[in-house]
């Protein structure tokens, strides 16, 4: 069977996803505007990209700082918000401080300092989230519950990176009481902190968001619910 054109892909997945979020939040008794939908488009063409910003899609994730400094440019002329989600590489930290509005997996103060003093004057304070691996995956990035404390102290001391809140990425699981569990402990790390501004919990993806609305999230990550599956090579 041919698959359908990437635009007539994007668009039913831009209004799937958006009615799977209105109805999670009618059930978590949570206004409509209390999350921000971030559509990760690693992966994803310039068309694909430029047809979801048609759709009114604002805010865009990327996990790879060359392909995303492409997107980037091609874009510009577009009032797109570009958020890092990926590794952090200590030679890339120029690019994203200086192309991005958002990253999301700071886990060193080392990483969050490069950041700050790299980030231009004129722009704004770069937003930010601390990564927490909140069950031990040596496969995955992100400080321990217990490093948490210090980093917070620090980075909310570093001038041109403003710390917003908490990113996870929990084990997956089909099993939507485990999925919430996950998601609840994170908004529990995340709640010391609310003296401090910190108002922001990134969590939840394509297969788990509406859990992660149950408990909390502000903004979801979500990609291949609405692209479908990524092709191999952006252009």
């Amino acid at each position: 069977m041919q698959r359908p054109p990437a635009s007539v892909v994007v668009a039913t997945g831009i209004e799937q996803v958006r009615t799977r979020l209105a109805a999670a939040l009618a059930r978590a008794g949570r206004p409509a505007t209390a999350v921000t939908l971030l559509a990760v488009s690693k992966g994803q063409s310039v068309a694909a990209i430029r047809e979801l910003a048609a759709q009114g899609q604002h805010a865009f994730g990327e996990n790879y700082v060359q392909e995303a400094l492409s997107k980037i440019a091609a874009l510009g002329a577009l009032d797109l918000s570009w958020h890092f989600i990926g590794r952090i590489q200590s030679n890339k930290t120029r690019d994203i401080a200086a192309h991005f509005s958002w990253v999301h997996g700071i886990d060193r103060l080392k990483t969050a300092a490069r950041l700050s003093a790299q980030r231009p004057p004129s722009l704004p304070p770069l937003q930010c989230c601390i990564e927490v691996n909140l069950q031990g995956e040596t496969q995955k990035g992100g400080v321990t519950l217990d490093a948490l404390p210090a980093l917070v102290a620090a980075m909310i001391e570093l001038p041109r990176v403003q710390l917003r809140g908490l990113m996870g990425m929990p084990a997956l699981t089909a099993n939507e009481a485990r999925q919430r569990a996950a998601f609840r402990q994170l908004r529990a790390a995340l709640a010391p902190y609310a003296v401090h501004g910190l108002d922001t919990l990134s969590m939840g993806t394509s297969a788990d968001f509406e859990a992660a609305i149950q408990e909390g999230a502000t903004i979801v990550r979500v990609g291949t619910a609405i692209f479908g599956p990524r092709s191999k090579a952006p252009t």
